[in-house]
């Protein structure tokens, strides 16, 4: 029998706090337990709260409330299935605040616009600020439409752009008609062979037309065609001598 006074309380094992039984008698006195609100926290980011709410089976669950397995954030609604790695979470404090989350271990389909026309905007993803990242690590990215619009409209030297990169092969194929138009400048420059061949007819017109090699480098020519080899942003390897 607890003595008068004392309690014991078999839950209390769980907690990590040695001070909550100073003397190890496993028994907690009026005066050890004085003591419960001067302990340290186990970590000063570790979220609390005192209201959260789980309703579910063996099949799913839903929680309010829930603090994340590190501590570190609390949804403020969770979907969860017996599979961990299958859930949705809208977090509401800590470095996740405010972040809408859904992980699955399987597909995620969205479907939308059956009562929608083709002129209609169905699908949106709208980011107010920061980046768009479609990541696919292991796998192909498909884009497929009646057509596909590109645009850039940034302001300045340092926006506004498309970037198109290929550590391979970037190929433009089965296409009727490639159509480039610049208002300033076209540049095509490659750092090794270059074919151009047209099946029929190919026309070349230019107010002024320059024709170089190399040769240049070594000695000039008459119409001072030396400067257009060590152009950086026209030669792939400005100055070269090699034929």
């Amino acid at each position: 029998m607890p003595k008068p006074g004392t309690a014991t309380n078999q839950e209390l094992t769980r907690l990590s706090k040695p001070t909550q039984d100073a003397d190890g008698d496993g028994i907690i006195s009026p005066q050890e337990m004085m003591s419960f609100g001067n302990d340290p926290n186990p970590t000063v980011t570790a979220k609390q709260n005192y209201t959260a709410v789980r309703y579910g089976n063996d099949k799913g669950s839903i929680k309010f409330g829930h603090i994340h397995k590190k501590g570190d954030v609390t949804a403020g609604v969770m979907l969860n299935t017996p599979d961990g790695r299958h859930q949705f979470s809208l977090d509401i404090d800590g470095q996740r605040k405010g972040w809408t989350t859904s992980t699955s271990p399987g597909n995620f389909q969205v479907l939308a616009g059956e009562d929608n026309t083709e002129p209609q905007d169905t699908l949106i993803l709208n980011a107010v600020n920061g980046n768009i990242c479609i990541t696919a690590a292991n796998g192909k990215i498909r884009l497929q439409g009646t057509d596909i619009e590109l645009i850039a409209v940034g302001d300045g030297d340092t926006k506004g752009h498309i970037k198109c990169t290929a550590t391979e092969t970037f190929s433009v194929h089965e296409t009727k008609k490639i159509i480039l138009e610049s208002k300033i400048r076209t540049l095509f420059k490659c750092g090794g062979e270059m074919d151009i061949a047209a099946g029929s007819c190919m026309k070349i017109y230019g107010s002024l037309i320059k024709a170089v090699t190399n040769a240049c480098a070594v000695k000039d020519s008459k119409i001072n065609t030396k400067g257009v080899g060590q152009d950086k942003t026209f030669c792939s390897d400005p100055g070269t001598t090699e034929t």
